[in-house]
Formats: C-alpha cells, structure tokens, sequence
C-alpha cells in the first residue's frame, strides 16, 4: 500500500486531521469527505478505509485533489453539491467534514450526512462558529494567544483558492442543533477556534428528527 507523503502544510484544519482519522471504524469499507478540498485528508483516510471519495463543489479544488490522486484506485474526487450530488445512501462507513459545513444549510447538510452513513457507521464534522455568549468571547479571548503562538511557530498556511466564509450559527446554537438531530453526539469545543461532533449511527436506526428550530443564542 503507497504510504501518504509528508504534511505539505499546517493549519488549524490540518491540526483536527489526527483525532478524524483516530475515529475511522476498524474494517472501514468507504468513507465520504464532504468539503475536501485540495484532497489532503481524503489521502489520509485512504491509509484507513479501502475507498475514498471526496466531494467539493470547488472546480480548483477538485482539479488539485484528482491530480494529487492520479494512479490511486482508493481515491474519488467529485465536483458538486453536496446537497443534491448523487451520493448512495446508506453506503458509508465513515463520513467527515472539516470546516465546511458552516458554507452549508447546516441542519440539511447534517441530516444528509447521516442519511448517507450506514447503520453503525460513524460521523465526524469538524466545523467553525461564531462567538454569541459571554463564556464563547471569554473562551476566545483566553485562547488568543495560544492560537497565535501556534500558527506562528507551525507556519500556517494552507493551499490557495480555498473558499471561505463567516459563520453565521454560534456555538451555542450549533451544539442545539446537533444535539436534537444526532441523539448521544459528542460535542467538544477545541482552543484553535473549532468545534467537533462525533456521532455513531445506531445499528438499528431509531427515528431521529429531520429538522430542529435554531435557538437565538
């Protein structure tokens, strides 16, 4: 098996990468990352799973993750929309997303998610939000200069023509949300201004909601 080629950068997504691939089920058959970018991650995952597919709805992207891939069976790249791409349903084993989900309907893009995962199979999203309470600020305020420190001493960057956008769901609200789609989710909050759900999918689905309304936190 072609061993993965060293970290060609770091950043604060890149730094969520070890604890995603810790959480890939052993005998993992596919895994789907949603939002992947240049690719990075889904080489990663095909170190842990025996196929891959990474779906963006970013041309540049794309283009750069099928040319990293050339010659590697494991892998898949798809340009679309998560939303309405043809994806089979209840095919995957592992599905993740790092920091995309925020450029989404987050409720639809959560339920798609675990629509598309097979039962007993795990979800991972790593996702960004905005501060809304005092204790959010307060968390930032004091993990500023650790955030800063990092980036400086490990260089941060990442690949070029990577879309961005702002959050528009706070912290608050997202661990709702998630809470009232993803029944037994783990959330965790990380310092370098991320959040983290994991969730297992029961191996006989009970009925989880479809939507939840948003808090005004």
């Amino acid at each position: 098996m072609r061993q993965p080629a060293a970290e060609p950068y770091w950043n604060t997504n890149v730094a969520r990468h070890p604890g995603i691939l810790r959480s890939v089920p052993e005998g993992c058959g596919d895994a789907l990352d949603v939002g992947c970018g240049d690719g990075l991650l889904a080489r990663k995952l095909a170190g842990r799973a025996k196929h891959v597919t990474g779906i963006d709805k970013s041309p540049d992207m794309i283009a750069c993750a099928r040319e990293s891939a050339v010659g590697d069976p494991r892998l898949t790249f798809v340009e679309g929309d998560f939303l309405t791409a043809e994806l089979p349903r209840a095919e995957y084993d592992f599905v993740c997303s790092v920091t995309t989900i925020h450029h989404m309907d987050f409720e639809a893009a959560l339920v798609r998610m675990r629509e598309l995962l097979r039962p007993g199979g795990t979800l991972v999203v790593v996702g960004l939000a905005r501060e809304a309470s005092v204790t959010e600020w307060a968390a930032l305020i004091a993990a500023a200069p650790i955030v800063r420190i990092t980036k400086v001493l490990r260089r941060a960057r990442g690949p070029q023509g990577m879309p961005v956008a702002d959050p528009q769901m706070s912290y608050g609200q997202v661990r709702a949300a998630a809470r009232q789609l993803l029944p037994d989710v783990r959330y965790c909050r990380h310092v370098l201004r991320r959040y983290s759900l994991t969730w297992e999918k029961p191996a006989r689905c009970r009925a989880v909601p479809t939507s939840t309304p948003r808090s005004t936190a």
